[in-house]
């Protein structure tokens, strides 16, 4: 027999002995701020009577979708929760200033695996340029006097050590680092990391810089004559070479974020090129004066230049605007590169110096001086390392 139905109801509604009702049950809201940083735009309008899709199935799949960037924006905001303090720099003391600090006193208050990894090697076929592999783990050494060698900068295991017997003037790591390639005085050469020749590219002749596009697999380069050419690296074939009319090419990055090369000429212009056209897709006049060097950040968000005026100028690459940030300097910027945390480092004869954005401006933020002049200057990824 069934008891009556206000019973069942008064049954339900009693609270266990020695437990209170918690008013506060349920997720933590979360502030509106926090969800805008981290959201990913208003969506697609999925009402039925609204919506320009008017499949039912289709509109349930996307309704799913949409469901699932909600939830990931939704969980990118809570977990800021933990992220309770700033990474990654020094706090001065009162009446102090970062830039003050020397390379000693930093080794001497950092842990022992952070002071570990700062070496210095004294080497005699210079001057040097260097590249790290995309992991950040591997270091790839080519001297000027034809000196080139590739280790394990962490535990300082030595893969391979070569002379060529010629000059070398720009070195790079293909996909791997089991290979790289070596822009030496005729032609580019092309060694495993045992330093065996694997492959002599004749068609990249008098090559200055090199670049490597992890995504599309093409090796980059620019000439002394002018010429532009990428080959394609899994089958060995030539995928364009172009006359840029620029004369010599030496100032030649990549922007990380879609592989387009940037190119500086004699006339402050910046232009940026690609495989798939014989003209530059975009040209920025970004000074006055000759371009001696420019950066894009890893991000492919701004790209920094430099000229002879001593000046500094940050670019948004995004919009082909700007700039967005003028620096002033004492000397003229050889060398640039940009950290994953949005550090500049500039090399200015033999001093380096780090610069850090703050509250939309860049300021000093370390300074080293070197025995010697500065040849290339670049940000290990993923650690707070600097090579110079």
């Amino acid at each position: 027999m069934n008891p009556p139905v206000g019973k069942r109801e008064r049954y339900h509604e009693k609270t266990p002995v020695g437990k209170k009702k918690n008013r506060h049950s349920g997720k933590v809201p979360i502030n509106k701020t926090v969800l805008a940083k981290y959201s990913k735009g208003p969506g697609l309008e999925l009402r039925r009577k609204t919506s320009a899709i008017k499949n039912k199935v289709l509109r349930e799949k996307l309704k799913q979708k949409e469901r699932a960037i909600e939830e990931q924006v939704e969980a990118s905001a809570r977990t800021e929760l933990l992220l309770t303090e700033e990474h990654g720099y020094m706090e001065a003391e009162p009446g102090e200033v970062t830039t003050e600090y020397r390379q000693k006193q930093i080794v001497e208050n950092v842990d022992i695996t952070s002071a570990a990894k700062r070496f210095k090697l004294d080497l005699q076929f210079g001057p040097y340029c260097f590249r790290y592999t995309r992991n950040g783990r591997h270091l790839l050494l080519g001297g000027k006097q034809g000196h080139v060698a590739a280790f394990d900068w962490v535990t300082k295991k030595l893969a391979c050590e070569i002379n060529v017997m010629e000059s070398v003037h720009d070195v790079t790591w293909l996909h791997l680092e089991t290979m790289f390639a070596v822009a030496q005085k005729d032609w580019v050469y092309v060694y495993d990391n045992q330093g065996i020749e694997l492959h002599c590219l004749k068609r990249m002749n008098g090559v200055t810089r090199l670049e490597f596009l992890p995504y599309h697999f093409l090796l980059a380069s620019g000439s002394k004559d002018g010429h532009m050419a990428w080959l394609d690296i899994s089958i060995g074939k030539q995928v364009a070479r172009y006359n840029s009319n620029l004369g010599r090419i030496s100032v030649m990055t990549q922007n990380p974020s879609n592989a387009v090369l940037c190119v500086g000429d004699s006339k402050g212009i910046v232009s940026m090129w690609s495989p798939n056209s014989h003209k530059p897709l975009a040209k920025m006049l970004c000074h006055h004066q000759s371009i001696m060097t420019c950066t894009v950040h890893p991000y492919g968000t701004y790209m920094a230049t430099s000229s002879i005026d001593k000046s500094v100028k940050i670019w948004d690459v995004r919009q082909l605007t700007g700039p967005v940030s003028h620096l002033h300097l004492r000397s003229p910027a050889h060398r640039m590169s940009y950290s994953q945390r949005g550090l500049l480092a500039l090399g200015m004869g033999n001093v380096v110096e780090v610069y850090r954005e703050t509250s939309g401006d860049f300021k000093p933020y370390l300074r080293h001086r070197t025995a010697r002049n500065v040849n290339c200057v670049r940000f290990c990824p993923y650690e707070d390392v600097l090579g110079i």
